[in-house]
């Protein structure tokens, strides 16, 4: 579709994309099931917060306890801090964040940030220090794409997004997968075109996609355990036309 473009290392990870986030991913069911988990949880880790709306959208809904958030993006982190002061935003990761008491009775990963977890030692990593920091009650939620509804196979240039940036200036996006699935990888590229740069703007990420099996046996390896799993924010069944694999998990 061009013949020149800037390639960035990832998405958000520009400040410029960062501010377009929201735009992109609108409020919607998924947003509201998180909420209201973390309504009823006195303390709350987000991992990869992002522009951190879904703990803005708690401490405004008159959520009084500890909520925090982790994030591995400078970029998201600068959209998160403008609006609510009563959250304690953390830049980092799992691997690199440890808490000293484990004492969060929710830890969410939302957005499907899950699936960037891509080698099996950053899985386990990732799965042992969200252990450790969940009270002896506590519960781990996330979300993954289910690999059955081939969600990858949608990915294609000719379905373009249109969205206003915080400048008011229009924006399009669209992805485009690489090459066929490697394994549970799948490797894609997202571009952004507009006025507010001289040329597309190109995010190549790969995304990893687990299936339930998959996923219970590397959570029993960090001594989690499944306690529900739905396949679609209304607590549907999963199925192989599920959209999504969304986990409770709990410490065994």
């Amino acid at each position: 579709m061009w013949h020149t473009a800037a390639v960035v290392d990832h998405s958000y990870a520009d400040l410029s994309l960062a501010a377009l986030y929201d735009s992109l991913n609108p409020w919607g069911p998924g947003d509201d099931f998180y909420l209201d988990l973390m309504m009823s949880a006195g303390s709350v880790l987000d991992v990869g917060c992002g522009t951190g709306r879904l703990l803005r959208g708690a401490r405004t809904g008159g959520h009084d306890g500890r909520l925090t958030g982790l994030e591995p993006a400078a970029a998201m982190l600068v959209q998160a801090r403008r609006a609510e002061p009563g959250v304690e935003w953390v830049l980092g990761d799992l691997r690199s964040r440890r808490w000293d008491t484990a004492d969060f009775d929710l830890v969410v990963m939302t957005g499907h940030a899950f699936q960037e977890l891509l080698r099996d030692e950053e899985l386990r990593a990732a799965l042992t220090a969200v252990r450790s920091a969940l009270s002896a009650t506590g519960r781990f939620v996330f979300e993954t794409r289910n690999p059955a509804a081939r969600a990858w196979e949608g990915w294609t240039p000719d379905r373009v997004r249109h969205v206003t940036g915080p400048d008011g200036r229009a924006v399009r996006v669209w992805h485009e997968v690489e090459a066929p699935p490697s394994g549970e990888r799948v490797t894609f590229t997202e571009t952004y075109e507009g006025g507010a740069w001289a040329q597309p703007q190109v995010c190549r990420s790969t995304l990893r996609f687990l299936g339930p099996d998959a996923l219970a046996g590397f959570l029993g390896a960090a001594g989690l355990e499944v306690v529900e799993q739905y396949g679609d924010w209304a607590r549907g069944p999963v199925g192989s036309a599920s959209p999504e694999i969304i986990t409770v998990a709990r410490q065994v």
